[in-house]
């Protein structure tokens, strides 16, 4: 099973999924063993499949470091917090965790658009 480093220790998924907002983007940086790359692999694709099902998911894409680093970024965009919880506290979701590798670090966190004028929009 995966272990959950949080990005920003001071504010955890868990108090980030509390606030009502939306729409929000998750972005979530594996670490893992080379050797743990196709189990990895197997299981995101199982995770991927269920989180596709679930009201409020709008996309996802997975991400590999360049080169020999075996690290992953995942982004999945989400219509609120309140559609993610639902999705990250569901028992089949949470029951998947235990088919990541042990060597896997999760690193979550839900970001929001920003406006920056003339280069984005909110």
């Amino acid at each position: 099973m995966l272990s959950l480093r949080p990005l920003d220790p001071s504010f955890p998924i868990e108090r980030q999924i509390a606030l009502d907002t939306g729409p929000v983007v998750l972005v979530n940086l594996f670490t893992l063993d080379k050797a743990d790359e196709p189990a990895l692999l197997k299981a995101w694709q199982a995770d991927g499949a269920l989180m596709k099902q679930q009201p409020g998911f709008i996309s996802t894409q997975l991400h590999r470091a360049t080169g020999e680093s075996p690290t992953y970024l995942n982004y999945a965009v989400w219509e609120s917090t309140a559609h993610f919880r639902a999705a990250f506290s569901h028992p089949q979701f949470r029951a998947s965790l235990a088919a990541y590798p042990s060597s896997t670090v999760a690193s979550p966190h839900l970001f929001q658009k920003v406006a920056v004028t003339g280069i984005c929009v909110a």
